[in-house]
């Protein structure tokens, strides 16, 4: 079963990387990969119901995740239509190249730290597509914004699943985690962003933000309202999990209500046809739908080897050969990059204990930063480059060509940084 179970895989892993060549939408193959992988395990189960079980449980799980990325993707959608970005447009609309990368750079990092990579993700990715007029230069802006995301994310106890996982553990404590991952991170960003900027001559073109939309409401008093309220919601999300310990995507799911409510006010006096593409319902149809059927079906296949314990025997495998959880932690960094972070650290969870490894031992921390920032090698590997892959039609191999080797410079400099900082 085990062998089946790989080779389903890792052909629709293949196949999805082939997506262009094929001719085959990715999103296709996820979910033919995904319902595959659950046949072999439910057909080779002695209690079929079990099985069906654990599917639902885990069905849950990503299901939380993926009517967060509905919920996100839903709000930046309405604000973009309502031409909100274009403040944030404005002030880092430069044609210095160096200012405008390093802007970018920083105002993701710090934005995924105060939401999570995946909403900040989501929100730089549109800016960009409205700012950026060469499509290379704005691919490698959108490789820049995945790993200063993933970057960013890393630091903070609400800014990446696996962060929050470790501090729901009592591996971590939130203020520590960002004394001590805070530097490795930022030097994971900042090589990257270095990089990069090298790499990019002379300015960049950037388009003309002219609205053909002239309604009034497109005033600016509506669009910085939308655009308020809609940051605002957005930062909600993290603080209503604070206080009602709910799941993300219930806060997420309140915001997108609340944003829904307020649109349906300012634009109550106009019929469904006066209100285009400034409704929910427009909204609703615009967003990238077969980019959350690809990110349910990619994440159901890695949950079917979760199921297997395929994933909990490579982690024990990592225990038992290397056995220096300094090295352990950098290979599950790069596995990341790969399969899904939220299993290993799990599975990394459930092998050593608190009376092994104490909260914020060193061990837990290194951990967070490189579950949370090795995801950027690859454009699957984490959830802000799944959602750009998504979104912008990304190549996989463009990224692995042009983008993964500046991120795994990134990942191993920050990983650097922190040894010396805890010799």
């Amino acid at each position: 079963m085990v062998t089946v179970l790989l080779l389903i895989f890792f052909l629709g892993y293949f196949a999805i990387t082939l997506e262009h060549f094929l001719k085959v939408n990715k999103a296709a193959t996820a979910l033919l990969t995904a319902v595959l992988c659950w046949t072999v395990l439910v057909m080779s189960s002695p209690i079929k119901e079990d099985t069906i079980f654990q599917l639902a449980v885990h069905l849950s799980s990503i299901s939380e995740i993926v009517f967060f990325l509905l919920g996100a993707m839903t709000i930046v959608e309405l604000i973009d239509a309502h031409d909100g970005f274009q403040n944030i447009t404005e002030k880092i609309k430069t044609t210095n190249k160096t200012k405008l990368i390093w802007t970018i750079s920083l105002v993701t990092f710090f934005l995924s730290a105060v939401l999570d990579n995946l909403t900040s993700t989501i929100v730089m990715a549109s800016i960009l597509n409205k700012l950026i007029q060469d499509k290379k230069v704005k691919w490698q802006l959108l490789g820049l914004v995945i790993i200063a995301s993933n970057a960013g994310g890393a630091w903070s106890p609400i800014g990446d699943v696996t962060t929050t996982m470790l501090w729901i553990g009592h591996q971590i404590t939130p203020l520590n985690i960002v004394k001590e991952t805070f530097l490795a991170s930022f030097v994971c960003m900042a090589l990257p962003t270095f990089i990069i900027n090298f790499r990019i001559k002379g300015n960049i073109a950037l388009k003309e933000n002219i609205s053909t939309n002239q309604n009034d409401t497109k005033s600016n008093q509506v669009r910085n309202l939308i655009f308020f309220i809609g940051v605002s919601c957005l930062l909600l999300v993290p603080v209503f999990k604070t206080i009602t310990h709910l799941p993300p995507y219930m806060g997420m799911l309140l915001s997108l209500a609340i944003m829904w409510v307020l649109t349906e006010l300012i634009h109550q006096e106009k019929d469904e046809e006066e209100k285009g593409i400034l409704s929910v319902n427009h909204a609703l149809k615009k967003i990238d739908t077969p980019s959350i059927l690809f990110f349910l079906g990619i994440l159901m296949s890695i949950t079917a080897l979760e199921q297997a314990n395929i994933l909990h025997h490579v982690a024990g495998y990592l225990d038992h050969e290397f056995g220096n959880i300094q090295v352990i932690a950098v290979v599950v960094g790069l596995i990341s990059s790969v399969f899904d972070n939220v299993p290993l650290v799990a599975a990394l969870q459930s092998m050593y204990s608190l009376s092994v490894y104490p909260t914020d031992h060193y061990f837990w921390e290194l951990l967070a930063y490189t579950a949370g920032t090795g995801g950027s090698i690859l454009i699957i590997g984490s959830a802000a480059g799944i959602a750009v892959m998504g979104m912008e039609k990304i190549d996989f191999f463009w990224y692995l060509k042009n983008i993964s080797w500046i991120a795994l410079l990134g990942f191993l400099a920050g990983i650097f940084v922190f040894l010396v900082e805890n010799v």
